[in-house]
């Protein structure tokens, strides 16, 4: 692999149930490089040869841009994963179930030309919680309860200057866990079992909420199981904030006031950072400019 010298440029990336996106991160900054920022929607279900050949093609170059020397990679990913060797164990979750058992760092080394040692990974809700704490909603809080709200249910907690995972997702929660009430296929499931009619997302349902008493409950009692669930984290944690990221806090407005009267406790406030938030959040807990060469080669 290629030695870079050491820079304040990593690449970043959030790997999401349906895309990737990556940028070049500045540790001075600590933001991203306007102008850096690229796309791709991944179909999650399908083999380990399309789901790394769409993350190959999107970051094949992105460590040779000669305005931004980059000196590591750090990615957002979510679990399970082995986060120190790089390796997946996602199963039985609708997505990436192909990529079971493969050494990514190794295969990510390979494609950006740098050590593997220079290839870290961080936990997808950690790392947007650690990016909203950086410099978005969560910014001069020093003890945050976050959840991500998506494909999935994520969780993280952040004090004492650490932002550390809780997957509350895998926590026991009414008749299974509470990943399949906090998260899009609630939704969808739930839509369908009122109504007999398919939607694609939460989306769907909040172009229509505003005419729909119906759908107006639906969200309702979303916000009723997630302060069932966060009650408990909340009475432990003592958080002077709660954070609500991920895409389904963009129909907040029809879950937040009854969410903000069962958590009257804490003060809630939505994310501001958009997808920002895991690239900064990956890479600011790796800043690999402040390691030495040697401490690298040996991680």
């Amino acid at each position: 692999m290629v030695q870079r010298n050491e820079s304040h440029y990593i690449l970043t990336a959030d790997i999401g149930g349906t895309h990737i996106t990556a940028g070049i991160y500045n540790s001075l900054t600590q933001n991203i490089e306007p102008g850096t920022l690229r796309r791709a929607d991944v179909y999650s279900k399908g083999s380990a040869d399309h789901i790394l050949g769409i993350w190959s093609t999107l970051i094949e170059g992105m460590t040779d841009q000669p305005l931004y020397p980059v000196s590591g990679f750090a990615l957002s990913v979510p679990g399970p994963f082995d986060y120190e060797n790089g390796i997946c164990y996602i199963k039985g979750l609708n997505k990436y179930d192909a990529l079971y058992g493969a050494n990514i760092r190794n295969y990510l080394a390979d494609v950006v030309q740098l050590h593997p040692s220079r290839v870290r990974f961080r936990n997808d809700a950690e790392s947007t919680i650690a990016g909203e704490v950086v410099c978005g909603a969560g910014a001069g809080a020093t003890n945050v309860l976050g959840v991500t709200l998506g494909t999935g249910f994520g969780s993280a907690v952040h004090t004492n200057g650490q932002t550390i995972d809780l997957n509350l997702g895998s926590e026991p929660f009414k008749t299974t866990i509470a990943d399949d009430f906090l998260s899009t296929r609630w939704f969808v499931k739930e839509y369908y079992e009122l109504t007999g009619l398919s939607i694609t997302g939460v989306s769907d349902l909040a172009s229509l909420a505003a005419e729909s008493s119906l759908i107006r409950s639906i969200f309702k009692q979303f916000a009723i199981n997630m302060s069932d669930v966060l009650m408990q984290p909340i009475f432990d944690q003592q958080p002077e904030l709660l954070l609500i990221c991920g895409n389904i806090a963009r129909a907040s407005s029809y879950f937040l006031p009854a969410l903000k009267s069962r958590l009257s406790s804490v003060e809630i406030r939505v994310a501001q950072l958009g997808e920002l938030a895991a690239l900064i959040g990956a890479a600011n807990g790796f800043d690999f400019s402040k390691e030495s060469v040697s401490s690298l080669n040996n991680f």
